[in-house]
């Protein structure tokens, strides 16, 4: 029976990690994004984590994310460990652009 409990709280501890951006390949919109949501990026506590939305509030829409030097409390070391789980805008995808007019390409 024991063994039971430990094996569910192992699998519900998995699926918070996985699902969380800081463990996962998806990446949070800094202009769009919550303080709830930029905590659950590894490295960005709640200080730091309301600290990016005052400056946005601010300052309006980043531009990119290096702007994110411009927050206090992240300096080129912290951006350099948070930059791969934020993005400023919508993820490319390829392919998205692309139009299907249903005409053919010939003429």
């Amino acid at each position: 029976m024991k063994w039971k409990i430990w094996l569910l709280a192992i699998i519900g501890s998995m699926a918070l990690l996985v699902s969380s951006p800081a463990w996962s390949d998806e990446t949070l919109d800094v202009n769009t994004a919550t303080v709830e949501q930029l905590q659950a990026v590894k490295g960005i506590g709640p200080k730091l984590a309301a600290a990016i939305v005052e400056y946005r509030n601010a300052h309006g829409k980043f531009r990119s994310i290096e702007e994110l030097t411009e927050v206090k409390g992240i300096g080129s070391k912290k951006l350099e460990k948070i930059r791969g789980h934020l993005r400023v805008g919508t993820p490319e995808k390829s392919g998205v652009n692309e139009k299907k007019t249903g005409k053919d390409s010939t003429g």
